[in-house]
């Protein structure tokens, strides 16, 4: 949400409400607080036993193993699915 003039505004969903200055005063905001930047997430396909028949497409690498998942396609209109190769790591999304 971001201020409006008088009101708070959704950059997502464009919903509005009326902003309220005594709720306000008690919000804690960002100013001074050191950004540490984006936390470490566990790769879900690192620890996967189950991989399948996949060419990596690294030129010095000679895998045809490789974990895959399923991840939405944004706005939701199909699933994109996303290569791991087990021997590299490379990542490569099918075409």
């Amino acid at each position: 949400m971001h201020t409006q003039d008088d009101r708070w505004v959704c950059r997502s969903c464009e919903n509005e409400a009326p902003r309220d200055s005594q709720v306000e005063a008690a919000m804690t905001t960002r100013d001074g607080q050191q950004d540490d930047g984006a936390p470490a997430v566990a790769d879900a396909t690192q620890d996967a036993a189950e991989t399948m028949a996949e060419s990596c497409p690294a030129d010095d690498c000679d895998s045809d193993r490789a974990n895959d998942e399923m991840l939405p396609k944004p706005g939701g209109s199909y699933e994109v699915r996303l290569f791991t190769c087990v021997k590299c790591g490379q990542k490569w999304r099918e075409s």
